[in-house]
């Protein structure tokens, strides 16, 4: 079994205590997101585990506890986001030069194969038009050259509640836009240059459209291949048919809450209310069973 720490919040940034405690009690319970009377349990004993893969913009807090997680036979890696977007898209991130610095730390900790970065999801508009996404994409990349192997990338996907706050900071003079095809297209190209540049392969991360013809091959996040080359461990090739269906990744059991992320970041597909996410992140227990709830 695959657990993926996870897609619906920051559990390495804001829910560490929470991980761990769950890791000694040898499970977890997860509700049901469209049912909250609905709920599973799920085994996080090192024996029933092939890997954790977690989804992170700060792994910070969850570092010094990853030689814990070794002696207890865990394998994991880590799906690291890194940009530096005006304060408007990401509002409460750590400066980019920590984030630079605690990636390097991590892939120095764990080796630069295990720590996979994400320039993920690409906004375009009047201040992050497609030279700025460029000169920020180099300028990331030439840090992080050596420490990681992988780079994905995506385009912003406009879901209704994503749209209502691009709407919002639109009135406030930051204005979105749905890119063109000839511009996606020209921005893969030249980011393609740039990862090759600096040593690292670079993949799409569940977009429609395919860009295998221009040397950019679509991901799976939680990737089977990845982990058997890693790991050396025979796992599901099964697609995970809850994700959306331009996703490639494996199946896998995903242990997070919804509207529990402290960021803020405008384009966020796992937090509907900022200040619901506040609040239930105020009501956690990190005794519980459950990442909210009892």
């Amino acid at each position: 079994m695959i657990i993926s720490a996870s897609r619906r919040t920051d559990i390495p940034a804001f829910y560490v205590e929470w991980f761990m405690n769950r890791i000694h009690a040898g499970f977890c319970e997860v509700q049901n997101p469209y049912n909250s009377h609905q709920v599973s349990r799920i085994s996080l004993r090192a024996e029933d585990i092939d890997v954790i893969v977690f989804w992170t913009r700060n792994p910070k807090p969850l570092m010094p506890r990853l030689s814990e997680l070794d002696s207890l036979g865990y394998h994991y890696y880590f799906l690291y986001t890194l940009m530096n977007n005006p304060g408007f898209l990401d509002p409460n991130m750590p400066s980019w030069e920590a984030r630079i610095d605690t990636f390097r730390e991590l892939a120095h900790m764990i080796g630069p194969d295990k720590v996979i970065w994400r320039y993920d999801p690409i906004v375009l508009g009047n201040d992050t038009t497609q030279d700025f996404h460029l000169q920020t994409y180099e300028k990331i990349a030439s840090f992080l050259s050596g420490s990681t192997k992988r780079s994905i990338i995506s385009f912003v996907d406009f879901y209704r509640k994503i749209q209502k706050r691009l709407d919002k900071i639109g009135h406030e003079g930051h204005f979105i836009e749905r890119p063109k095809p000839e511009t996606v297209t020209d921005i893969i190209k030249n980011l393609l240059k740039i990862a090759h540049k600096y040593g690292m392969e670079i993949y799409s991360c569940a977009e429609e459209e395919e860009y295998q013809s221009y040397g950019v091959a679509p991901s799976k996040c939680i990737d089977d291949q990845l982990i058997r080359e890693l790991f050396n461990i025979p796992v599901t090739d099964g697609k995970d048919t809850t994700q959306r269906k331009a996703c490639h990744c494996v199946e896998s059991r995903d242990i997070g809450s919804y509207n529990t992320c402290l960021y803020r970041c405008v384009y966020c597909y796992a937090t509907s209310d900022f200040d619901r996410a506040l609040n239930n992140h105020k009501l956690h227990n990190p005794e519980s069973s459950q990442l909210l709830g009892r």
